[in-house]
């Protein structure tokens, strides 16, 4: 059936009757909204929005990240036409999700970039939305975090990373995407004790008071060990979860910025992901594709599918707890 409704069903993006459904388009072709979900800017009844953020002007070493979020959709063509392996729910069919498109900035005027993503943000979570953001490069939650603090008020964080990111800078104004989570802890964006960083493999002395499960102790235990862990520490406290790509092995995704060896398998973080079922979530993202260094297009594959456990974790929790 899903070969014959492939000879009329295409850019569903644009003409879908409904949020709700499978895709059967040729994934090859079509317009390439992420999981072929509709573009609108007309948030209401949606519960939950994913939009793009093309940002790469914070990086340290190789850039590219701003082209992410069209990689990572196109790569997410591969996934509507079947429901996510291991969950009981479906977002396609079951909830209304849309793709809202990407945030308006002047890529000239750096500055003016965080006050943009912030309110863009905001709009979507003041429509009573839920939140998945594809990134663009790791500063991009920073700003992000704003809009939920002021929602929800500080936030845990659940960060897979290779990297902390808390590197000390007290320069506020500064945009880096090395530094913006020491920044976020000295907002007051994040609670500390409340907060876990996974699959952490570089060297940096100052935690922020933030937990860590590093990459070393991630291999030495089970998948389920280590979700247990995250769900112990967050507790039922509102949670955002961003996931930078290269928290996963070079081997498993080499199209990013900052690679580091000794990570996560794509087959450990999906386990740790679908085991966090039950987390407060109220949004996430997916940051650091960078297509330029993604020769094969495993490491989009890969932030495709980060993105749809994000979502299933979002949406499990809505049905479960409601609005």
């Amino acid at each position: 059936m899903a070969l014959k409704d492939a000879a009329d069903d295409v850019d569903g993006a644009l003409n879908r009757n409904s949020q709700r459904g499978l895709s059967f388009e040729n994934a090859f072709g079509g317009v390439t909204s992420y999981m072929r979900r509709p573009y609108t800017k007309d948030l209401t009844g949606m519960d939950m929005a994913v939009t793009g953020i093309p940002f790469d002007q914070a990086v340290t070493n190789r850039p590219g990240t701003r082209l992410g979020p069209r990689a990572i959709r196109e790569a997410s063509t591969l996934q509507p036409c079947d429901p996510p392996y291991g969950w009981d729910i479906n977002p396609l069919t079951d909830f209304n999700i849309c793709d809202y498109g990407d945030v308006a900035f002047d890529y000239a005027d750096t500055r003016s970039f965080p006050p943009a993503l912030t309110a863009h943000v905001s709009t979507i979570l003041n429509a009573g939305c839920g939140y998945l953001g594809l990134g663009g490069d790791h500063y991009i939650t920073f700003p992000t975090l704003r809009a939920f603090a002021e929602q929800f008020g500080p936030m845990a964080l659940i960060q897979f990373d290779a990297h902390s990111d808390t590197w000390p800078d007290d320069d506020m104004d500064r945009i880096d995407h090395g530094t913006m989570f020491y920044k976020a802890f000295k907002e007051g964006l994040i609670v500390p004790e409340k907060s876990v960083q996974v699959g952490i493999r570089t060297q940096n002395d100052y935690d922020a008071g933030c937990h860590v499960i590093d990459a070393p102790q991630v291999h030495a235990q089970t998948p389920a060990e280590t979700a247990a862990q995250i769900r112990g520490i967050v507790g039922d406290h509102p949670v955002f979860l961003t996931f930078d790509i290269d928290c996963l092995d070079p081997a498993f995704a080499p199209g990013t910025g900052t690679p580091v060896w000794g990570g996560l398998s794509s087959a450990q973080a999906a386990a740790i992901l679908r085991d966090l079922r039950g987390i407060n979530m109220k949004g996430g993202d997916v940051v650091e594709v960078s297509p330029p260094f993604d020769t094969t297009g495993a490491t989009a594959i890969a932030g495709a599918h980060v993105g749809m456990e994000l979502m299933c974790l979002y949406c499990w929790n809505l049905r479960e707890r409601g609005r």
